[in-house]
């Protein structure tokens, strides 16, 4: 797929989802000229530029927090797209500091859509979370009312909003996995609860939906990939099948399942490829509009998407050989 902006701005740029991208279009993607790294940590910004030394021409870092809306305007004149990965996302954090979570996730955002259409940004597109989807933390409670807000900008004015909805990609911080990976020389592995399920998404994987997104959203919708499931018993067993795995128990609202769209949604919800799409209500466009114009077809209505009850499950085999080829 090729890109058509020539000035992409990525906010959070240095985080692990917001980095990948950056070095994404880099490497594969040279009809985009010029790319903005916007975040508010200075050292990761330096240590990104020096190892990212051969491609300086064609990036720009800017020091700035989307909680001041002055800024935010300032770093998005001139850009075409934006990648909006800059959250506060750590759930213990958000729960312990409720207000600094709205602050970021919900009036970072909204600073990030009037600057958009201030400067005549074509397009948006917002990396959500399963946690958005019947919020039981305030993480979530903030991914939520960041999906609505973006939602509603779409169908006002000439900017295209689309987002991204998916689990903790495997290979990062927020994923149990490098926590595993950590510890399993101690000889114990905490475990929340050995029947808990967790959906696998690789970076590649959410880079490729991000990409989907920003070359192929229509506007007001949420795109999510349909991915395989897994035991976090069996992802434990899989990384250190001799240590010992401790019960601790499941943290505050922490869900026993993830879900990828819930009941309210799936009657607007189209499973397309690979992917499913959730359709604003009362957009600008309709299911029918995307069904006519793709392949898509609507979902069972009846039923959430959730890593409890689906159809693909990964062995504890098959869990190895990933963790093997993404670490």
């Amino acid at each position: 797929m090729k890109v058509e902006y020539k000035h992409v701005l990525v906010t959070g740029g240095v985080g692990s989802v917001g980095r990948a991208m950056v070095e994404r279009i880099l490497n594969e993607h040279p009809e985009v000229e010029r790319i903005t790294i916007f975040s508010r940590d200075e050292h990761k910004q330096i240590d990104m530029g020096q190892e990212l030394s051969a491609y300086s021409a064609r990036l720009r870092f800017v020091i700035g927090d989307i909680r001041n809306d002055r800024k935010i305007e300032d770093a998005t004149r001139g850009v075409d797209a934006i990648i909006h990965a800059a959250a506060m996302r750590l759930v213990p954090a958000a729960e312990s500091n409720p207000f600094e979570a709205v602050a970021t996730n919900v009036v970072g955002t909204n600073n990030l859509i009037r600057a958009a259409r201030l400067n005549g940004v074509q397009r948006v597109v917002a990396i959500s979370s399963d946690k958005a989807v019947n919020p039981t933390t305030a993480y979530g409670a903030t991914k939520f009312l960041m999906e609505r807000l973006l939602i509603e900008a779409d169908g006002v004015g000439d900017t295209r909003f689309s987002l991204v909805r998916y689990a903790n990609i495997l290979s990062s911080r927020s994923s149990v996995v490098p926590l595993f990976l950590r510890l399993r020389s101690s000889g114990v592995l905490p475990i929340t609860d050995p029947t808990m399920t967790r959906f696998s998404i690789t970076m590649r994987e959410g880079t490729d939906l991000i990409m989907h997104a920003l070359t192929e959203g229509w506007g007001g919708d949420i795109t999510c990939p349909v991915s395989p499931s897994y035991k976090v018993a069996d992802m434990a067993m899989a990384i250190a099948p001799d240590a010992e795995h401790r019960i601790i128990g499941a943290r505050p609202g922490e869900k026993k399942h993830e879900a990828m769209y819930s009941l309210v949604e799936a009657p607007m919800t189209l499973r397309h490829g690979s992917y499913v799409v959730i359709c604003p209500t009362g957009g600008r466009w309709s299911p029918k509009d995307y069904i006519d114009a793709t392949d898509a077809a609507p979902v069972d209505a009846l039923h959430d998407y959730n890593s409890g009850d689906n159809d693909e499950w990964m062995s504890v085999d098959q869990i190895r050989l990933l963790i093997k080829k993404e670490f």
